[in-house]
């Protein structure tokens, strides 16, 4: 009596697609893991920055000053003071109506608070540093840890989060998760009473404006 032939041609096909599909889930696996551990972290004179691969090649920092997560506010400052205060007053500003203090302040460790608190190679970014962070990168609504803000997308595909910090008025603190207000280094030209800023709302309106020095603002560092 003859043994039947096994159907070693369907056998084998089966085994390749079994192995395919394997092969699939290995890889899933593996980028699930590689996604999950955690990575070296890159630090500039002792805070971490990210490279949003900005044609500038400027450093954004991950957190605020006085701030120990990014979702954090941190500490709010008058334009052109370097330590942070429980109120904020046009008599009580340092640069207010003054135009000694109009000129560009980005690494006046006098002036500026990056560089003052911070130190190293950390500053102020310019209103043309904020202009190419609005221009060049991709800005998305979320919210971090229960705080809004938004993910800004580099080049690159790097991000970095910028809470909505509102600013601080007197001894009060508006519109924060709603607005976020992030001083720059430059004067309002020769107007010894404004600077430039940037701001945003959760209506996605992302831009560089300008306002009073004496109002208290958050500050993200950047780095060359």
């Amino acid at each position: 009596m003859v043994a039947a032939k096994k159907d070693t041609k369907y056998s084998s096909a089966a085994v390749k697609a079994i192995e395919a599909e394997l092969e699939k889930i290995r890889k899933a696996l593996a980028g699930a893991l590689d996604a999950a551990q955690p990575k070296e972290k890159t630090i500039k004179d002792g805070h971490e920055y990210v490279d949003l691969g900005l044609p500038s090649g400027l450093k954004w920092a991950t957190c605020n000053i006085g701030a120990i997560a990014p979702e954090a506010s941190g500490d709010y400052f008058a334009w052109g003071e370097i330590k942070t205060k429980k109120s904020f007053s046009e008599s009580g500003s340092l640069t207010y109506g003054k135009k000694k203090y109009s000129i560009e302040i980005a690494g006046n460790s006098q002036l500026d608070a990056a560089c003052a608190n911070w130190g190293g190679s950390w500053r102020m970014p310019t209103k043309y540093e904020c202009q190419e962070l609005i221009d060049k990168c991709k800005w998305k609504w979320v919210t971090v840890n229960g705080v809004n803000g938004y993910k800004v997308t580099g080049p690159n595909g790097n991000n970095i989060f910028l809470p909505a910090t509102g600013f601080r008025g007197g001894s009060s603190l508006h519109y924060a998760g709603s607005y976020g207000d992030y001083w720059s280094s430059t004067p309002y030209g020769s107007d010894a009473h404004c600077a430039y800023y940037l701001t945003f709302s959760s209506f996605n309106h992302i831009m560089k404006s300008r306002y009073y020095r004496y109002d208290g603002r958050c500050i993200r560092p950047v780095s060359e």
